[in-house]
């Protein structure tokens, strides 16, 4: 545990100042030339196979400096991938390295494998054997105070623990970037929010912020093409993992070699390890996850949050999928009090804002889906299993789960549409807006102040699944106004020495 080199990484890198400067290229070497004072020094959080799918983005970034690594597991070979040997592949490809983990069953992770990729990755960039300049920890709060010229932290650790970690990055008066989402808890968004709107520092949340047909579908919808909007329906075909668990696991399972199990808890309280906790399951449990809607849902409303102009909903009601057992020659209905269900549907009610009227938001997971539109059947086109429908007064607009690929429905009214010209810009990359952003530019489009509203929606989405009433939200005192056995859950109870 902890940090296992003295490397000197700013010697290393050539950089002669002690602290983050920017210093304009036309000064260093002339377009496109990237001087090391540039680079944001970066710690990666999150050693598992998403952490991986995208550490393998940010390594090449001209401006990116992984610096560190950390993950309370050493490395094992049990994590979750979507086929055989997947992402072993992805990492061969990317480090042109077509025997790596060869003869290696499972998949491999954890915070030695992501130091192996890291400097596996500068040594061949540099055309060096070797290359040591990457240290690896366990805890990130040890890593915190060890390492000084950390300019951000880069958080790819399950939901529950991506708050903790942006606050105490946040407090080092370090720049902070995480995977969806924010928090799975009311009370840690608020706070990673509000902490953000406080410091200044730049912060990101990955959610599709980079669609170029986001600016799209805004033109459109704001022109008029399908009148005002009144419904909204977006369906997903998560959840892909376990959920609807009525209890927790009881069976004894040894904790592995190399897992520091009270910190991959953190704030959660104490339980005994077991594998139905960990790695890619982890999303189906209260405790750790944000479920089927924190998923995917932050990837779609980012968009239509965008899109219709939207804010804070004034009610949110949900219904969810149950079951039930046959105990002693009886139907028992089995109360799920964890996890969150394996269907679902969401609905939410915003108020008229900007010119637009009041509209109806609904979610559906677990394979449920809105009734076929009409238009659809008119074009003999099956209805997708992941989508966004747009209902208008004057029409309906159908695209991919996130706004992808819009088109008017039917055909035969998209072929007489005349798009709107394109007034509005396209964005640049997600990450590149928060590097530009730790940087002094302009805050990115998710920014944790950005991305709030559609975030407390998902937040009291989820809430609305664990109580059987439409609930009324009060946007300004944050609060629900009808129902005080609701709020519990807008707060968690932590584990001693981790409360926030």
């Amino acid at each position: 545990m902890g940090n296992q080199t003295n490397f000197n990484r700013r010697s290393f890198l050539g950089a002669t100042a002690s602290s983050f400067t920017i210093l304009p290229r036309r000064l260093l070497g002339g377009p496109g030339y990237v001087s090391p004072s540039e680079k944001v020094n970066i710690a990666y959080i999150g050693c598992g196979t998403q952490g991986f799918r995208q550490l393998i983005q940010a390594l090449p970034k001209s401006d990116v400096q992984i610096t560190s690594v950390c993950d309370p597991n050493e490395e094992s070979s049990d994590y979750i991938e979507w086929g055989r040997h997947e992402l072993r592949n992805k990492i061969r490809n990317f480090l042109d390295e077509p025997r790596w983990d060869e003869g290696v069953e499972g998949c491999r992770c954890g915070r030695s494998v992501g130091k192996e990729i890291v400097e596996a990755y500068y040594a061949k960039k540099s055309g060096s054997s070797s290359y040591a300049g990457c240290s690896a920890y366990s805890d990130f709060r040890e890593l915190l105070e060890a390492e000084a010229d950390v300019d951000a932290l880069y958080i790819m650790t399950p939901d529950h623990l991506h708050a903790t970690i942006a606050l105490a990055a946040m407090k080092k008066g370090k720049h902070a970037v995480t995977h969806k989402a924010l928090a799975n808890v009311y009370h840690e968004l608020k706070l990673a929010v509000d902490a953000s709107i406080q410091t200044r520092l730049a912060t990101h949340m990955f959610c599709s912020s980079s669609m170029k047909s986001t600016p799209q579908l805004c033109e459109w919808i704001w022109s008029g093409a399908i009148g005002d909007v009144h419904e909204v329906h977006n369906w997903s075909s998560r959840p892909y993992w376990p959920q609807g668990m009525t209890q927790r696991p009881t069976e004894k399972v040894d904790i592995p070699k190399g897992m520091d199990w009270q910190l991959w808890l953190g704030p959660v309280p104490d339980r005994p390890y077991h594998p139905s906790y960990t790695h890619a399951v982890f999303r189906g449990w209260y405790d750790f996850g944000a479920g089927a809607l924190g998923d995917m849902g932050h990837y779609s409303l980012f968009q239509i949050f965008k899109i219709l102009k939207l804010s804070f909903p004034s009610s949110v009601e949900a219904s969810r999928s149950q079951y039930w057992e046959i105990v002693d020659h009886l139907w028992k209905k089995q109360e799920n009090l964890i996890s969150y269900p394996r269907a679902s549907t969401i609905h939410w009610e915003f108020p008229a804002r900007e010119g637009m009227p009041p509209v109806s938001l609904y979610w559906y997971d677990g394979g449920l889906r809105p009734p076929i539109p009409e238009e659809l059947e008119k074009d003999g086109k099956p209805m997708p299993d992941e989508g966004l429908l747009f209902v208008g007064d004057r029409g309906k607009i159908l695209a991919d789960f996130s706004g992808g690929d819009p088109r008017i429905i039917p055909e035969e009214k998209m072929k007489a549409f005349q798009p709107p010209p394109e007034t509005l810009s396209r964005p640049i990359d997600g990450l590149d807006q928060w590097l530009r952003a730790c940087k002094g530019g302009p805050a990115s489009s998710a920014s944790f102040e950005n991305v709030f509203p559609f975030s407390e929606a998902i937040a009291l989405g989820n809430i609305a699944l664990r109580v059987p009433q439409k609930l009324q939200w009060d946007s300004e005192k944050k609060t629900f106004t009808n129902n005080a056995d609701a709020a519990k859950f807008l707060h968690r109870t932590y584990r001693p020495g981790w409360e926030l």
